[in-house]
């Protein structure tokens, strides 16, 4: 029977989205943070998109956003020429790492102990948060702004991409060891732990890479331009998003498209996996997160599959369900902490 997809809608934010991270899974389920130009950076339970605070700081866009894998630990990248890094659990800013110019990336260690960080001065970064008061390890090599830098290998490499070349570099000697050039902007990159599979964007084309040695896997073509692109955990499917407002699901092992949806108002500028490889968030310019299934009809999250009468002509449709306590619960979260990050409730729609 043919099911068709209902995306959860989380509003809240008021420009365009621009980055978006999930946390390990933890004993308190998963965890979501997104990036915006409004300044303002929110977590959210990631199963559902329910929204727990907003990070309140940062004095101009925030480019981009990560947790640690415990989600204990938030860390923001901005405009305001900052980093910084954020208690997950209380919102609580735990230090500010000033820069020389904006900054569009942040990554954690796997021990959550240093922050890689990169921008638009060209410089990887690298603080040890224990140690917030010295002077970070400089990185220097790229010839445009950084766009992205990841730790990989176990924090022994690290990748970075700038407008049209991704580079690989040694931790421990802090130098480049291999570079891939592309002749068109390089518009995103995520690193698969398992497998050591690096995926990049640019133009229409989504790419794999060996992330230890740069080599090329495969690559795949999509209809319009595209700019982020994601792998599911198991390597099964890869879902993808850009300029024309539709997200893209492709059979990662022979590159058929599987499916197609249209559900965001503008270009999708992020698109992740969930850890469990459930759903997948996206986010847009249309200044909204949508949560997708990874199989549509299956019961997950707030999704419910609801089945037609027989010989009624109608879909199949995953239902919506919301429990009866939730707005109760967060309204209690909200006036318990009504003096740190949390303020009116943005909603989640079906």
């Amino acid at each position: 029977m043919a099911m068709r997809q209902t995306p959860l809608t989380c509003s809240g934010h008021t420009r365009p989205v621009v980055d978006l991270a999930f946390s390990g899974i933890t004993p308190y389920g998963y965890f979501l943070i997104s990036a915006c130009k409004d300044g303002k950076p929110m977590l959210r339970q990631g199963d559902t998109g329910d929204w727990i605070g907003t990070f309140l700081g940062h004095k101009g866009a925030v480019w981009g956003a990560t947790l640690n894998k415990d989600a204990t630990k938030a860390a923001t990248a901005a405009a305001d020429f900052t980093a910084k890094v954020w208690d997950a659990v209380s919102g609580d800013e735990l230090m500010t790492l000033a820069h020389k110019h904006i900054v569009k990336t942040v990554d954690f260690t796997q021990d959550s102990n240093c922050l890689l960080t990169g921008g638009q001065d060209k410089l990887l970064r690298i603080y040890d948060l224990n140690k917030p008061e010295a002077d970070p390890k400089e990185i220097s090599g790229h010839t445009s702004g950084i766009k992205k830098a990841l730790w990989c290998s176990e924090d022994k490499q690290i990748l970075s991409a700038d407008d049209k070349t991704v580079r690989l570099w040694d931790h421990a000697t802090m130098t480049e060891v291999k570079s891939l050039n592309f002749n068109m902007s390089v518009s995103s990159m995520e690193y698969i732990p398992e497998g050591e599979i690096l995926v990049i964007t640019y133009g229409r084309s989504i790419a794999f890479h060996s992330a230890v040695s740069l080599d090329p896997i495969k690559s795949f073509e999509a209809p319009a331009t595209i700019n982020s692109a994601s792998l599911h955990p198991e390597k099964e499917f890869l879902v993808a998003g850009g300029e024309d407002f539709k997200l893209y699901k492709y059979d990662y092992n022979s590159g058929e498209e599987l499916e197609s949806y249209k559900g965001h108002f503008g270009p999708i500028h992020c698109v992740r996996f969930s850890p469990d490889g459930e759903l997948y968030a996206s986010g847009s310019e249309d200044g909204t997160l949508r949560l997708w299934q990874t199989v549509v009809g299956k019961t997950y999250g707030l999704w419910k599959c609801v089945l037609p009468e027989e010989d009624s002509g109608e879909l199949a449709k995953p239902k919506i369900s919301f429990p009866e306590t939730a707005e109760e619960e967060l309204e209690e979260i909200a006036s318990e902490n009504s003096d740190s990050i949390y303020s009116s409730t943005p909603e989640v729609k079906a």
